[in-house]
C-alpha cells in the first residue's frame, strides 16, 4: 500500500513530513515549515496541533473545524525570516479549498515567532 503524500505540498510521505510535527516528535525548524504544517493539519482536521501551535496571545479557546471544506493545494508565494536562527518570520501563501462544491482561495502572508525554540503563529498582516 503506497503511502500518503503530505498535503504540504512538499512530496514526502505524511508520516515523515507534516505527520511528525503534528505527532509532536518534532518541531518545525522554519516559520515555512510550521506553515505548511499548519496547513496540513487543517487539511487532515487536527484541530490540537493547530491549537498547540498558535501563540498564546492570538490563540482562540476552541477550534472547530469544518469537515466539509476540504483543502486541496499549498501555495508557497514568499517569505521573510522565519529561519533557523531567526525569532521572527513571514510567510505569504494561497491555500485552496473546496467547500459546498465551490472553490476558494486564502491569500494570507502569516506572521510567527520563535519562543522557547519553537515556532509559532502569531496572525495575519492586513
Amino acid at each position: 500500500m503506497p503511502e500518503t503524500p503530505c498535503p504540504c505540498g512538499l512530496g514526502e510521505p505524511y508520516d515523515a513530513c507534516c505527520g511528525r510535527y503534528h505527532r509532536g516528535e518534532q518541531t518545525a525548524p522554519t516559520a515555512e515549515l510550521l506553515m505548511r504544517s499548519r496547513y496540513s493539519a487543517f487539511a487532515v482536521g487536527d484541530a490540537g496541533y493547530l491549537l498547540r501551535t498558535w501563540h498564546p496571545s492570538a490563540r482562540p479557546a476552541n477550534l472547530d473545524l469544518d469537515p466539509a471544506q476540504r483543502w486541496i493545494r499549498l501555495e508557497i508565494l514568499g517569505h521573510t525570516g522565519g529561519g533557523l536562527l531567526q525569532a521572527e518570520g513571514t510567510v505569504e501563501f494561497r491555500a485552496h479549498y473546496r467547500h459546498d462544491g465551490q472553490r476558494g482561495v486564502l491569500h494570507e502572508n502569516s506572521r510567527f515567532v520563535r519562543e522557547g525554540g519553537q515556532w509559532l503563529y502569531l496572525d495575519s498582516l492586513a
